[in-house]
């Protein structure tokens, strides 16, 4: 039994408690350039969530300062050190305006707009969020109080993911989705109070020396206000994770019914869409097959057989107005796309625009003045009164001696027509 406890032992390989308590206090503060790196890592993070890229995301995790308050609070209420608490939850706060102000501007002045599904798996926490939240910061907490952190510090920055919620927060005030960002806001609160818990409960189980002393009554309306707080995020995530799970079990359904009684009987589904919300239903349509009245009732009653007896089911037997469903459904699917790839062309076009072939232009140039013996044009920004341009080509050409007034008119008319601009500045450089 000994050999059992031993081997289970968490006081094994422990570092000093002075050390990891010296650690934690270094860690909470948000001052200088831990501020900095947050502003950065929030950046990353929204960007990663604007173009859906995990990498990025998870990247953005890594480097982001936000668990350290969140443990020292943890640590604090562990041993009864209400002034580090305190430094904690206003350090928390500073970190917490800092990164909604940070991710609000960026997602105001981003051009895509468009919610993402990074964005949206960020706005619907439930119980599973909590799970990975107590156990996260449970590893998170054993690993710091270890001689030898090892690998599970950047694990659990990643499991955790206090930063890509308080980006969705930001999107949500950005795009003024107030649903977006309360659900983001929750989740955010979630991971905070539950990796404070994990921490509490460590700390306790370690049995870190009392900054103060209190008597049993005290110490229960501290465990009692932390039981409170830990059941009133609870309720609403049992309640989201149950729907979820509803929801997914729906889905199922409605994909064995259609598989059973459609698929494998050779009907080709073209068009489906499902509600669970309000009153669940099915709407669908198919390649060439035509239900009559009687068959349509014949398919509903079956829908019993796999529990979906109040589930409204609509066929679509209309092609008219089915074909401009069907399109407007490949149109929005095109739409984030669409405007990325006109932001590349337009980017292209700039870029081509701002190109020119030299070497043909010096040979078209020199047949006009033959004593050219380069031309070179690039855009350059100018201010030209009465111009729309604010960038103009530049031609410079060269020769032995500078063009005449009448011929360097002659060259810049040449070059406006040739480029096809309102307004070209020409200049001379000696051989």
């Amino acid at each position: 039994m000994n050999k059992i406890l031993n081997f289970i032992d968490l006081t094994l390989g422990e570092d000093s408690k002075e050390v990891v308590l010296e650690n934690v206090k270094s860690n909470i503060s948000f001052r200088g350039a831990n501020l900095w790196i947050l502003a950065c890592a929030i950046v990353i993070a929204s960007v990663g969530l604007n173009v859906n890229s995990t990498a990025v995301i998870i990247g953005a995790m890594l480097i982001s300062p936000l668990m350290g308050p969140i443990i020292g609070a943890g640590f604090s209420l562990g041993i009864y050190d209400f002034e580090l608490f305190k430094k904690s939850l206003k350090n928390l706060l500073i970190a917490t305006v800092v990164s909604l102000t940070v991710s609000t501007l960026y997602f105001y002045l981003s051009p895509f707009k468009e919610t993402q599904s990074e964005l949206l798996a960020r706005t619907s926490p439930n119980i599973y969020d909590i799970l990975i939240a107590f156990f996260g910061g449970l590893v998170g907490v054993i690993a710091i109080t270890r001689k030898e952190k090892g690998n599970p510090i950047p694990g659990v920055a990643i499991a955790t993911a206090l930063m890509p919620p308080l980006c969705t927060a930001g999107y949500g005030l950005a795009v003024g989705n107030l649903k977006f960002f309360g659900g983001a806001i929750y989740l955010y609160i979630i991971n905070c109070v539950f990796i404070c818990v994990a921490t509490f409960l460590i700390v306790k189980f370690l049995k870190y020396p009392r900054h103060m002393q209190f008597e049993k009554k005290r110490e229960k309306q501290i465990t009692y206000l932390i039981t409170a707080l830990i059941f009133v995020l609870l309720v609403p995530s049992i309640y989201f994770g149950y729907t979820l799970f509803e929801e997914r079990k729906f889905e199922q359904k409605v994909n064995t019914f259609l598989q059973n009684e459609l698929t494998d009987k050779g009907y080709t589904i073209i068009y489906k869409k499902t509600r669970y919300q309000t009153r669940p239903s099915i709407e669908l349509a198919l390649l060439t097959k035509r239900f009559s009245a009687a068959e349509t009732q014949e398919l509903e009653s079956r829908m019993k057989t796999y529990d979906l007896q109040n589930v409204r089911l609509k066929i679509r037997q209309d092609t008219t107005n089915l074909k401009q469903d069907i399109l407007n459904q490949i149109k929005s699917e095109r739409a984030v796309v669409d405007q990325k790839d006109a932001v590349i062309a337009a980017l292209r076009k700039e870029i081509a625009d701002g190109q020119f072939d030299n070497r043909s232009l010096l040979a078209e140039a020199k047949v006009l003045f033959p004593t050219l013996t380069d031309v070179s044009v690039s855009n350059h920004p100018f201010g030209v009164a009465n111009e729309k341009e604010s960038v103009v080509p530049v031609l410079i050409y060269a020769s032995e001696k500078p063009l005449g007034k009448a011929d360097t008119d002659k060259l810049a008319a040449w070059a406006k027509t040739r480029l096809k601009k309102g307004v070209v500045k020409v200049f001379w450089e000696g051989v």
